[in-house]
């Protein structure tokens, strides 16, 4: 397993469409195959700063979400209402305490 951090950030106009964007397509994301867990952040101290944080079984499983039609047509959606780069990272989790 291992986590998949996504930082991005929005023109303010457009933050209710990416969070009703992101309502509408949350569990077809987190129903793809290999995908255990989806969460999506906002900045505390900058509004326009999201994250999203998601759990996957293997890389391949990752690659084939990102290869799939829904993640094309929400790519798409998504970049349109960036105000910055977005920024990527694959971790993998090495401490987790509850």
């Amino acid at each position: 397993m291992f986590v998949r951090i996504v930082k991005m950030s929005f023109h303010s106009k457009y933050i209710p469409d990416f969070l009703a964007m992101f309502e509408e397509k949350k569990q077809s994301i987190k129903d793809r195959e290999g995908c255990e867990f989806l969460e999506l952040y906002q900045d505390k101290n900058n509004p326009e700063i999201f994250f999203t944080y998601s759990h996957w079984k293997h890389v391949d499983d990752l690659e084939a979400y990102r290869n799939s039609e829904l993640f094309k047509n929400v790519w798409k959606q998504t970049k349109a209402m960036f105000n910055d780069k977005p920024y990527a990272w694959s971790v993998d989790k090495l401490v987790s305490l509850s």
